[in-house]
């Protein structure tokens, strides 16, 4: 019996390492472990430009089977992992994630994100809270307390700032050089995100691109059971049959 992978998973922006308990106890029936990363550990004394994340965070995975699973802003940062030291990793799952932004939409969107970081930092947490899910991407989704994020609130803040779409470089033309079978989740619903799969599917053979039914951008939460059965059927895949899209 080979042996099985480690997966170090990302969480979205106001989002936490504890977003992955129940994925990790499904993956645990599977003999595999997670490793749940905290990250705003690494927006927790100083700024890290988007740009820096791949290398400082690649620098702290020593398994020999690792595979990197990213959702959302996780997964925006799990690509610049993938990028930075593609023989790494050996499977990677991205979900409801962006490739970037044209250079002409960075600053609106640089703007409309410092406006986030000003109510995270400042804000009253609950408020803030309740707009950031009230949006229209994220709504009719329940997602685990965020009460206890509370005093993680300047990292939360600064990565709205370091860690937005709009500072980061367009990794579309980049993503043929992602050298590991990916798994690309998005929800059906989710259509802008679908769309920027479909576009990242077509620049490389290794990566399937799954379009979960009756589900929006929160797919591993909407549809808990599905998503874990698509990531457990992919990393007991061979190799050798990954790099088919199938919607």
């Amino acid at each position: 019996m080979r042996t099985k992978e480690m997966i170090y998973a990302l969480h979205g922006a106001v989002g936490m390492a504890a977003d992955w308990k129940e994925f990790a106890q499904a993956m645990k029936i599977e003999g595999r472990s997670v490793a749940r990363v905290d990250l705003w550990k690494f927006l927790a004394c100083c700024p890290m430009p988007i740009g820096e994340f791949g290398a400082a965070f690649n620098k702290e995975v020593h398994s020999k089977e690792a595979v990197l699973l990213g959702y959302s802003m996780g997964g925006r940062l799990a690509l610049h992992a993938l990028l930075d030291t593609p023989r790494k990793w050996s499977k990677a799952v991205i979900i409801s994630a962006h490739t970037g932004l044209a250079q002409e939409d960075r600053i609106p969107r640089q703007a409309h994100d410092a406006a986030w970081a000003a109510k995270a930092l400042k804000g009253e947490w609950d408020a803030f809270l309740a707009e950031w899910n009230s949006q229209g991407v994220l709504e009719g989704s329940a997602m685990p307390d965020r009460g206890k994020l509370k005093v993680q609130r300047e990292a939360v803040a600064r990565s709205f700032m370091d860690w937005s779409v709009g500072q980061q470089e367009d990794l579309l033309e980049r993503v043929g050089e992602i050298t590991c079978p990916v798994l690309w989740v998005v929800g059906e619903r989710d259509g802008k995100f679908v769309e920027v799969a479909k576009k990242a599917a077509e620049r490389n053979s290794l990566i399937r691109l799954e379009v979960v039914k009756d589900c929006g951008h929160r797919v591993p939460w909407e549809q808990a059971e599905v998503f874990a059965d698509l990531v457990a059927d992919f990393l007991n895949e061979n190799p050798v049959s990954l790099g088919e899209s199938r919607v």
